[in-house]
Parts: C-alpha cells; structure tokens; sequence
C-alpha cells in the first residue's frame, strides 16, 4: 500500500473541504448580518453556520495540518532550507488564524451580538482566496 499517496491525497482534499468553507462561511454572514436578530432566517444561518464551522470546516482544517505535518515529518518530503517552505508555513498559519476569526464571528451571530455590517464580511471573504493564492503558487512554483 502506497501510504504516502494515501497522505498526500488526504492532505490535498482536507484542504479543499476547509478552503470550501472558508470561502463560504463569510457568505454566509454576508446574509446573516442583513437578517433581523431573532427571526426564523436569523435562526436558519445559525444553524447553517454552525454546522458548517464545526461539521466541516474545522474538522478539514485539524485535519490538513495533522497530513500536511505528516507528510513533512514522516515522509521528509519538505526541505526546510527552501524559502518556499517557510512562505507556505507563514500563510498555513495565517490561514489559521482567519480560521479563528470566522469562529468568533459564528459565536457572536449565535449569541445574536454580531456588531459587524454585510460589506465587512463581503471584504473579508477575499482573505482566503489571496491566502489559498499565495500558497498554491509558493508549492508548485517554489520560487525561492
């Protein structure tokens, strides 16, 4: 059995699962930000949001670290002499890091405390998009 396959391909997919709900999850509060506290579209994002943060999106997220660090330590297919490697790491984190920042919005909105309008989280959707860019460039191109 080819584990490293096996590896790599479980790395590439947890990385769709979490990019998929990073990029829809702010959608989500783009929508959730216009509805009225209390209201039954109110409570139906609630729902959607929490579903989507813990059902999918973070579990992807724990999970394309713990294959990602695998296929680094386990396998060695990573030098860490490269720049690449450490241009990639610093926005895996960062990517991270957003990650936290959709939770706390899902818990304000479920606690109905959310103070931010629609067109922040309209801006703030294109993080994971310049981060997810970054990333796939600096691993396939290896620039430096």
């Amino acid at each position: 059995m080819n584990w490293y396959a096996i590896t790599l391909s479980a790395h590439v997919i947890s990385v769709i699962a979490w990019m998929a709900g990073s990029l829809y999850l702010p959608r989500l509060f783009v929508y959730h930000a216009d509805a009225a506290p209390g209201s039954e579209m109110s409570e139906t994002f609630k729902v959607m949001e929490r579903r989507l943060l813990k059902g999918i999106t973070t579990p992807a997220m724990i999970a394309s670290w713990i294959f990602g660090l695998t296929l680094a330590f386990y396998f060695g297919v990573v030098d860490f002499s490269q720049g690449w490697m450490w241009l990639k790491a610093v926005f895996v984190i960062a990517l991270s890091g957003f990650h936290g920042v959709l939770t706390r919005h899902q818990k304000a909105f479920a606690a109905d405390r959310n103070t931010n309008s629609a067109r922040y989280f309209r801006a703030i959707n294109e993080i994971p998009t310049v981060l997810m860019i970054v990333i796939v460039v600096a691993v396939i191109v290896k620039p430096f």
